[in-house]
């Protein structure tokens, strides 16, 4: 027979056989009321130091496990975040630039207990369904790469109070965005000094989409360097950081300017298809025309030859928008100026 007492301090197990513990129970073990037990699991708002602790030791003591649902009543607070992407779907599940991404953010929250929801907002319905889906509290912040001029996200988001942080420099830039980015002019810059001191004087570009900075701060750093060296800038051709586009602009560059010993091409994936287009042409690498790509993902070591990359790190960037943005959503202060990595430069076989 047990007494009232050891029926009141009956083990865990006791409780689990009767079903999953409730809140009420968590109040009980504690000491504390429901509200006050309910507080404390949604983040200690006007609870005693004393009634955390024990509200927490009976949280593990019943092996406790919280109503998302419920808690999101509470605290208005969805424990997600959304990674958002403009771009086809076909391309993001393609380009491994969108894996690295996800890696680094994922990276970031690890050790919390934030979600990641993965948003790839179709151009046509990113002013509408996208904006929606992020402005109605299904997710606490935002992530986005990947974007472009007429997008309207950078707008939209930075006048919203729903913390945000681009991968990339956005085109619409005010003190409200906050954004990652690697220093893309000097990376086109380095590319092209590279091709310089190695002897080549004929160099050309393959440049990313023009309504993207990335690709046209690439191409002014490729431009500068290009021009200082006294040489023209003419050979230019314009990709869309694709496989085939690369292929497209390399096909379209040999036929206007025959006579180029070098390109400078703005993504790995895009000089994955130049240098098929070179072989079929039968332009050897890098004796006939050197190749430099810009991204250091995984394509760059699969070619043939492996090709010669700025390294853009996009792993470090990724992971340090997700610690940002974990920060703010925190509570914590974090300063508005934009963090930009430097770039670097990796030699292989295709220089």
């Amino acid at each position: 027979m047990t007494t009232d007492s050891e029926q009141q301090i009956a083990p865990p197990a006791a409780l689990l056989r009767l079903g999953a513990p409730t809140l009420e129970q968590v109040a009980e073990r504690a000491g504390v009321s429901r509200s006050t037990a309910s507080r404390a699991i949604n983040g200690g708002l006007r609870v005693s130091p004393e009634a955390q602790a024990a509200v927490e030791a009976a949280v593990a003591e019943l092996r406790f496990t919280p109503n998302r649902a419920a808690r999101t009543l509470v605290t208005r607070r969805t424990d997600s975040i959304a990674l958002v992407v403009p771009e086809p779907d076909d391309r993001v599940l393609t380009d491994p630039f969108f894996a690295s991404t996800i890696n680094g953010l994922n990276s970031a929250l690890r050790d919390t207990d934030l979600q990641l929801v993965l948003v790839m907002a179709r151009p046509e319905d990113i002013a509408t369904r996208t904006l929606r889906y992020l402005r109605g509290g299904h997710v606490d912040g935002a992530v986005v790469v990947s974007h472009h001029r007429d997008d309207v996200l950078a707008e939209a988001l930075g006048r919203s109070t729903m913390p945000t942080v681009f991968v990339g420099r956005p085109f619409h830039y005010d003190n409200q965005v906050r954004y990652i980015d690697v220093d893309n002019a000097g990376g086109g810059r380095m590319a092209a000094e590279h091709l310089l001191q190695i002897g080549r004087r004929r160099i050309a570009t393959i440049t990313g989409p023009q309504d993207m900075s990335a690709s046209l701060d690439r191409f002014t750093g490729w431009v500068e360097a290009v021009t200082a060296a006294g040489l023209p800038a003419d050979a230019v051709a314009y990709g869309d950081f694709t496989k085939d586009g690369g292929a497209r602009a390399a096909a379209q560059l040999l036929a206007e300017h025959p006579d180029l010993d070098s390109i400078f091409v703005a993504s790995d994936l895009m000089a994955s298809g130049a240098l098929g287009v070179l072989a079929e042409a039968g332009r050897r690498v890098p004796e006939d025309v050197a190749i430099v790509g810009f991204d250091n993902l995984a394509v760059a070591t699969s070619t043939s030859p492996t090709l010669t990359t700025i390294a853009n790190p996009v792993v470090a960037m990724a992971r340090a928008a997700g610690e940002i943005l974990r920060d703010l959503l925190a509570g914590q202060q974090v300063d508005h100026a934009p963090r930009i990595f430097a770039p670097e430069l990796v030699v292989r076989l295709s220089t």
